[in-house]
């Protein structure tokens, strides 16, 4: 079912990314960062990387934890291998998706399977209810062609990661931060439309051409902070060239945020609990069933 915008949201800032290393010496663009977890409840951080040279992702991310959140990794281009403490294993490839809930605790690798060539995508890292930090992980990889994709009669071609977008229900669905995640193919001239609830936090980041909001031009490489517009009941963006976009959006937890590197809870001291789990092995240990 399609539902008209009649009144979209605007533009409140627009973001530029840090250039930052991670990993074993991977560089990224981070794009959401801590000082704006707050504001974008319930997503924690986004990552953008992208590079044709292989010293630039070639040590990929070794071993690493995770406690209390849920990483969403988007592969535009290339291959990268996952595995992880709860027996998990699978390959990302050109347009896949790698979602992994850490819950209580996993400790898992991504390298890169090539030498050579481009390698692109996102990591979003959502973030968990409290009642929800400490639940068993959970992990499911989709090829390019298993993402549910559809295409406007404009020619814009939109692949619906999370939540549902005119009528086609994405690949992963949450119940309770409800997160839409889509990527969008807009041709030269054609515009998108895209319902989404007043109370969610909402934003965009164009990573090729030039997306049109409102009376904003969010160009390549920016992230755009749609506001929270009671009246305003979704975002409608018009391009003037090719351009791709994704469009991330979330129901926020309103919940205390504490985090320290790979942890992320809601107190000090579910972290101090967190790192101590780490350390005597039992993070990655999987409760019995």
């Amino acid at each position: 079912m399609t539902q008209a915008v009649t009144q979209t949201r605007s533009v409140e800032r627009i973001i530029t990314g840090q250039a930052v290393m991670d990993g074993a010496g991977v560089k990224i663009n981070r794009i959401l960062t801590q000082t704006l977890q707050r504001r974008l409840d319930p997503f924690l951080m986004l990552d953008n990387f992208g590079s044709d040279q292989a010293n630039d992702y070639i040590a990929g991310f070794p071993s690493h934890p995770h406690r209390g959140f849920e990483t969403v990794t988007y592969m535009l281009e290339g291959r990268m291998r996952h595995k992880d403490s709860a027996g998990n294993e699978g390959l990302l490839t050109n347009g896949g998706v790698q979602w992994m809930t850490a819950g209580r605790g996993v400790i898992h690798s991504e390298m890169p399977e090539q030498e050579e060539g481009l390698m692109s995508g996102f990591q979003l890292w959502l973030n968990l209810a409290a009642r929800d930090k400490m639940c068993q992980p959970w992990y499911r990889d989709f090829n390019g062609d298993q993402v549910p994709a559809y295409t406007t009669p404009d020619g814009v071609a939109v692949k619906v990661i999370a939540g549902s977008s005119h009528g086609v229900d994405g690949a992963v669905q949450r119940p309770v931060t409800e997160p839409l995640y889509l990527d969008i193919h807009l041709p030269a001239g054609a515009s998108f439309e895209q319902a989404i609830p007043p109370g969610h936090n909402a934003f965009v980041f164009t990573y090729q051409g030039a997306a049109q909001v409102g009376d904003k031009e969010v160009a390549t490489g920016r992230m755009a902070i749609l506001a929270n517009s009671p009246a305003a009941d979704g975002l409608r963006v018009h391009a003037s060239e090719a351009t791709r976009l994704i469009l991330v959006a979330g129901a926020p937890l309103n919940e205390p945020i504490a985090q320290y590197g790979p942890f992320v809870m809601n107190t000090q001291a579910e972290l101090h609990t967190a790192v101590e789990d780490f350390r005597a092995g039992r993070l990655g240990e999987q409760a019995p069933q």
